[in-house]
């Protein structure tokens, strides 16, 4: 990407002090219901009332996410998942329930409060086959070629080097493994406005899901780097005013005085997308 950005450690530690304080909250990236009074809240718009209900008393269902990559993953029982960005770990003990006890998850986060409150749900549910490390995904902590499927869930957007987390997604798969995310995506590209992209990019915050987002086409561009083949992306939900219309009200200058048809247009251009692709081989 060719806007100009904070330095890589600076939007971590943004990160890692917003998800830390909002564990206890709602999604930073909008319900995909919409952000309305009565909007369905976010883990039961995402995965539904029935799976949430099932989950034992105490457990933290509280998501950050954007999509449901369990279901899109379509896990088998026996499998070795590993989710990249656990946060309080709903994804991965949805996954550990999928994969049964011949098959384990790996949750990596790099936030101390998300890992205690993954785990202190881990132990609630009595989820034996599931492990939260602490970690960086463009650094992922285990070894290459022993992970069978790759998911994520709102999470890569927030990552600065793109490239260097999906190499490492890469890395870590079987040969014939496959990485099925959801995450935030421009549908198109941030140009046709009166103001930069580099202007609108600057005025979101990072931690907002929103300001790292990629196109479709980076996307696509970067798997294809990395070694992936296969690669699907869909959309799925595109934003609303509701979801992300208060940062943009807040932003300064130009982009704040964009005609209310403009702001509509900009706001279309950001998506909740599936993303699918397969590390080649057996």
């Amino acid at each position: 990407m060719s806007y100009k950005q904070a330095s890589s450690e600076t939007i971590k530690e943004q990160v890692r002090r917003h998800y830390a304080e909002r564990i206890q909250s709602g999604s930073c990236c909008g319900s995909p219901s919409g952000g309305g009074g009565d909007a369905v809240p976010t883990e039961i718009a995402l995965y539904g009332e029935e799976v949430i209900a099932a989950l034992p008393s105490g457990v933290v269902t509280t998501s950050f996410g954007c999509g449901n990559p369990v279901a899109l993953a379509s896990l088998r029982e026996g499998e070795i998942v590993l989710d990249l960005g656990s946060g309080g770990g709903l994804d991965a003990l949805l996954a550990a329930q999928r994969v049964g006890v011949g098959g384990y998850v790996y949750g990596v986060d790099m936030t101390d409060n998300m890992l205690a409150v993954a785990r202190r749900n881990a132990e609630k549910a009595g989820v034996a086959n599931v492990e939260f490390l602490k970690g960086d995904i463009e650094n992922i902590p285990l070894p290459a070629n022993i992970i069978d499927v790759i998911i994520s869930n709102c999470v890569i957007n927030l990552t600065p080097d793109k490239s260097q987390a999906l190499h490492e997604a890469f890395r870590v798969l079987k040969p014939g493994g496959r990485l099925a995310v959801s995450d935030i995506v421009i549908d198109g590209d941030l140009t046709g406005f009166p103001v930069t992209e580099e202007q609108i990019r600057a005025a979101l915050d990072w931690t907002g899901c929103i300001a790292g987002a990629l196109t479709i086409d980076e996307y696509r561009a970067l798997l294809t780097e990395a070694g992936f083949t296969d690669i699907a992306i869909t959309v799925q939900h595109r934003s609303t005013i509701d979801d992300v219309g208060a940062m943009l009200a807040g932003a300064p200058g130009d982009l704040n005085a964009l005609p209310p048809e403009m702001v509509q247009g900009l706001v279309d251009c950001f998506t909740s997308s599936m993303i699918e692709a397969r590390k080649p081989g057996e």
